[in-house]
């Protein structure tokens, strides 16, 4: 072409969770079973969604204005609603206009990115999740700029980290925290969360909350959303439907508007994403109108009770598979239904391996590991692969200088579940010990 047609910032465009599947599969055309843990998807994890929620989206189904265009904001009648159901708690509240529809939160997160000025950036937490991270390299393009989650404190911010970041780096407009944290299952303490908005206030920053699995906490956890303490602070909150029904195929989710009036920058911002959005036109109708149905059922909040359990549970089998493996440090989780296991220092290295039978099998591995510059972490969610069947997602991939895998909290059959924790159990003690 007479010019390049690629923008410097498409480099940083990655997405190892989706990315490994196309090994998985050139696997399983071999004949290798696989066993899934690389994305957070309940219905393929053998999920039931219930017959009253299917009853439902049936009964729209038959409505012929489900079919067609809705507001490009969303639906008035169910923005109403939610803002009904912030308003329900305490602290910043919302009206219809404070809310905005997206395909998904994916879609969301690009497009906020894509309107903030490239100088301007937004710090996210490391371990990070890809869409957030790649979506805001993208947009400066530039590496993205991180504050550390600690494992040895159990994934809680560093906020001296975060500090010294925002204070050096006066192109920092917003901080970004996912609460519930994927990928490490952890939950924002309410102290934690007013450290946040105190640094916002110090620094004239914004808030971007992902609570995209504020509904999803176990273990004695509480999840407490930015609405609850942001006080006079602009923010968003970005929430969804894809995880807590779960459906995440209906591709819906939406941003929450807080204190817009506040900031004259801010409120612009506002306004150029609802404006990108008419551009679009509007998102998922049908999705958009089993919210208040759903939500508003009285056993919604009983299934989703029920289902939290059921993750914790989960929780506590795969910490009797891990937390006593010496080669790893390995935290419960609280929030989400993901778990990040890390390595050691010093534990891995490039002259670990382990043992397969199959040749065709250890001709494809071989391929893949002739990729240059590979980190430790990905070489081990390699063999695992190849050896194990088991298709986990490397943490250096989630922009962390830390070596370890995600695994999900995802699977219904215990049988599968348990066979799956105890294969990445003994490959991680085989190949450390290889």
């Amino acid at each position: 072409m007479r010019q390049d047609l690629i923008r410097p910032g498409a480099s940083e465009l990655s997405y190892e969770i989706r990315g490994i599947v196309k090994k998985a599969d050139q696997l399983e055309a071999l004949g290798q079973k696989i066993y899934w843990e690389n994305i957070g998807d309940p219905i393929q994890k053998n999920w039931q969604i219930p017959g009253w929620i299917k009853d439902i989206v049936s009964e729209l189904a038959q409505d012929d204005k489900t079919y067609g265009y809705s507001h490009s904001m969303g639906d008035k009648s169910v923005r109403e609603f939610l803002a009904d159901q912030n308003n329900q708690g305490n602290g910043a509240k919302i009206e219809a206009d404070d809310i905005l529809f997206f395909n998904g939160l994916g879609d969301g997160i690009s497009t906020l990115y894509q309107f903030i000025n490239p100088t301007a950036r937004i710090i996210g937490p490391s371990p990070a999740y890809s869409t957030h991270s790649s979506g805001e390299a993208a947009h400066a393009n530039a590496a993205p700029l991180t504050y550390t989650l600690n494992p040895a404190n159990h994934w809680y911010p560093d906020m001296t980290d975060l500090r010294n970041q925002v204070r050096y780096n006066p192109n920092i407009v917003g901080i970004l925290l996912i609460n519930p944290d994927n990928p490490t299952g952890m939950v924002y303490s309410l102290e934690t969360l007013l450290e946040f908005v105190k640094l916002a206030k110090e620094f004239d920053l914004f808030l971007i909350s992902d609570e995209i699995y504020g509904s999803i906490t176990y273990n004695g956890a509480q999840h407490h959303p930015l609405a609850e303490v942001i006080d006079d602070v602009p923010g968003i909150a970005l929430k969804g439907m894809s995880k807590d029904l779960p459906w995440p195929g209906s591709r819906c989710g939406w941003m929450e508007f807080y204190n817009r009036g506040s900031d004259q920058t801010f409120d612009k911002l506002y306004q150029t994403l609802v404006n990108a959005k008419m551009l679009e036109v509007c998102s998922t109708t049908l999705p958009q109108m089993a919210i208040p149905k759903v939500y508003g059922d009285k056993r919604f909040d009983t299934y989703r009770a029920a289902t939290n359990i059921k993750i914790g549970e989960r929780s506590e089998l795969i910490s009797s598979f891990l937390e006593d493996v010496p080669y790893l440090y390995f935290n419960s989780t609280k929030g989400a239904f993901y778990n990040t296991i890390i390595f050691k220092p010093d534990t891995l290295n490039n002259h670990q391996s382990l043992k397969i039978e199959d040749e065709s099998v250890k001709d494809l591995l071989n391929t893949w590991l002739s990729e240059s510059n590979m980190k430790p972490d990905k070489r081990f969610v390699y063999y695992l692969l190849a050896a194990k069947g088991v298709c986990v997602v490397p943490i250096s991939s989630f922009c962390s200088d830390l070596l370890g895998f995600r695994v999900t909290l995802l699977e219904e059959d215990e049988a599968t579940l348990k066979e799956t924790f105890s294969r990445i159990r003994d490959a991680v003690i085989e190949y450390c010990e290889s």
